[in-house]
C-alpha cells in the first residue's frame, strides 16, 4: 500500500508542474501608449501604404511579408505578388491620406492596426469620387523586423 502511494505522489509531482506551465494566463490585447516608439514607426509604415498610389514608395518590399494575405473591399483574396502588380500600374488615386490608426499589442512580436484611409478615385463612369476605406491590419515581428502579415479591408458605408 505505501508502495502504491509513493507511486501515485510521484506521478503527481511528474503531472501537476507540466498542468501549471500550460495553464498560464491568455495574453491580454493592450493599446499602444501615442508615445510607443514601435507603434509610430508601426502607424508609419501604414501612412505610407495608405499614400502607395499617390506617392509611390517601396513600402510593399520593406513592410509587407512574402506570406501576406489581404481580403480587398471587394471580396476577392491576394498576396504580396498580386500587390505588386496592382501597384506597378499607373496611380488611379489622388489626395490620398491616412485618416486614423490606432496599434493594440498582443504580445512583443504580434500587433493589430486599426485604421481608416481615404483617397479620391475616377469611376467606370469617368466621374471623380471619395472612397473611405475601413481597415484592421496584423502584424508579427520576424527575425527582428516587424511585417504586414494580413488585411481585411471594407468600404465605409454611406451615412
Amino acid at each position: 500500500m505505501q508502495r502504491i502511494k509513493s507511486c501515485i505522489l510521484a506521478m503527481l509531482f511528474a503531472i501537476v508542474p507540466q498542468s501549471a506551465i500550460s495553464a498560464q494566463a491568455p495574453i491580454q490585447g493592450a493599446w499602444a501608449d501615442a508615445n510607443d516608439p514601435v507603434a509610430k514607426q508601426l502607424i508609419e509604415q501604414e501612412r505610407r501604404w495608405a499614400v502607395l498610389y499617390c506617392t509611390p514608395s517601396n513600402v510593399i518590399s520593406e513592410f509587407v511579408a512574402d506570406d501576406f494575405i489581404g481580403t480587398s473591399p471587394e471580396g476577392p483574396i491576394y498576396s504580396k505578388s498580386d500587390l505588386t502588380k496592382r501597384h506597378a500600374a499607373p496611380a488611379p488615386e489622388r489626395d490620398c491620406k491616412l485618416l486614423s490608426a490606432r496599434v493594440r499589442f498582443y504580445g512583443p512580436d504580434l500587433a493589430m492596426i486599426y485604421g481608416s484611409e481615404t483617397a479620391v478615385r475616377t469611376g467606370a463612369d469617368g466621374k471623380e469620387f471619395t472612397r473611405t476605406l475601413i481597415w484592421t491590419d496584423t502584424v508579427l515581428k520576424r527575425d527582428g523586423r516587424w511585417q504586414l502579415i494580413a488585411v481585411q479591408d471594407m468600404i465605409e458605408p454611406k451615412k
